[in-house]
């Protein structure tokens, strides 16, 4: 069993509250618009992390992580990509991904929307974990918590963390020294 945090859209801010609704997965998928490469290292020293750069991302970030990644969990193939769509009205470019990849899971950010779907025209779990930072449209942050046991999802969990106004007490330097 693996159990996974997955957030999106931090756009270079990592509410505090992040690690400790994450203090007890395995591993943080990051499904881009990072906004700075400090949440990545902040991310990368308090849990293994999986991540790709999203639209905003500038050469830091591109650098630290792809544009899509594509592994296995468990028995469950998953594919990250940032911009997709949605389900059923796909993003060109991520739809010819889906296609070559197959995967049980696909995992985006960009809309700002949380969403977890099963989509039928792809044979996977769609899940995108709305945003957790504070630019864009959203009204409330957003996260999501799964396990991943075998060749099932278990225990999946929405997490608001809170509405998006404000810059977050602690710059990520200050929870790790």
């Amino acid at each position: 069993m693996v159990k996974v945090g997955l957030l999106s859209d931090t756009h270079g801010d990592l509410d505090p509250k992040i690690f400790e609704y994450f203090k007890d997965v395995d591993e943080i998928w990051h499904a881009g618009d990072v906004g700075d490469i400090a949440v990545v290292d902040a991310l990368e020293k308090f849990k293994p992390v999986r991540g790709v750069y999203g639209n905003i991302d500038g050469h830091e970030v591109r650098a630290a992580w792809p544009k899509k990644q594509e592994f296995m969990c468990e028995k469950m193939k998953v594919l990250i990509t940032h911009i997709a769509g949605r389900p059923y009205k796909y993003d060109k470019n991520a739809y010819e991904e889906i296609k070559m990849s197959k995967p049980n899971i696909f995992v985006c950010g960009h809309s700002h929307i949380l969403l977890v779907q099963f989509d039928k025209n792809i044979n996977a779990l769609w899940l995108n974990p709305g945003a957790c930072g504070l630019k864009g449209f959203h009204k409330t942050k957003t996260l999501l918590r799964f396990e991943v046991h075998g060749s099932e999802l278990k225990n999946m969990e929405a997490i608001e963390i809170g509405p998006r106004v404000k810059p977050s007490p602690l710059l990520p330097d200050e929870l790790f020294g």
